[in-house]
């Protein structure tokens, strides 16, 4: 085997399954502390198709948890620092970037216009986030979805579940609430947290960008919550091809 960046990848899944990730087309909406992680984690498995969302820029109060987040990278994209990042670990890598928040419409017009094996939901605003559940699901696309990692610090906590089994989080809840008027009550695979939120933590906001309020974080969490979504695609697609 020749030597190349994916060779201990390839000890693993075989050179069928590099071959599967390589031609995979993944969207990743949202890279705060959740999505910088599952897109960075996806593309060192060597996933070679990659789409990126995300209409914020790198603020101070980021550095605690997120990937693009750096003393030097204040103020810019989060977009751009992600796929020049990307881009620096896998040079090959076919990457579309989209620097702004999706409205429904764009949304639609996202998903329509390409064709995604799978999209990675890591929205931390409710309505938006639902809106891409509802797309995906009536797409008939596979999507995991990222609940709340705010106010918790129990890693052992994190799992993978139907979003019907979701339990003790607040986003999920308000969540399920949600897509049971759209007659959505299944079928969609939630990363969560099964530890109850410190209330303590949370701290109420102006409303801008749909957030009204949001919880304390530390750095591994919102991590970790990225690495199961991660996993969740890879795993799937390295099936599917068997």
């Amino acid at each position: 085997m020749d030597k190349n960046w994916l060779e201990r990848t390839e000890l693993l899944i075989t050179k069928n399954g590099i071959n599967t990730l390589k031609k995979a087309n993944i969207l990743v909406v949202g890279l705060g502390g959740v999505g910088s992680f599952a897109a960075e984690f996806l593309v060192r498995a060597g996933i070679g198709n990659i789409t990126i969302v995300d209409g914020d820029t790198v603020d101070l109060t980021n550095i605690n948890r997120q990937l693009p987040a750096l003393h030097s990278t204040l103020g810019k994209e989060k977009a751009d620092v992600m796929e020049n990042r990307l881009k620096d670990i896998n040079p090959e890598i076919k990457i579309s970037k989209i620097n702004q928040f999706l409205n429904p419409p764009e949304m639609v017009e996202l998903i329509e216009n390409q064709s995604f094996d799978y999209i990675v939901d890591c929205i931390d605003s409710l309505s938006p986030k639902v809106e891409l559940l509802k797309i995906a699901k009536r797409k008939k696309i596979k999507i995991v979805s990222c609940m709340g990692a705010g106010g918790k610090l129990d890693s052992s906590k994190i799992i993978v579940r139907d979003i019907s089994k979701t339990n003790h989080c607040l986003l999920a809840k308000q969540v399920r609430k949600r897509l049971k008027k759209e007659k959505i009550n299944k079928g969609i695979r939630c990363v969560f947290s099964t530890e109850i939120q410190n209330e303590d933590s949370l701290l109420l906001t102006d409303g801008s960008n749909y957030k009204r309020s949001f919880y304390g974080t530390i750095s591994y969490i919102p991590a970790l919550f990225g690495l199961f979504a991660a996993a969740e695609v890879i795993q799937f697609l390295i099936k599917k091809a068997k």
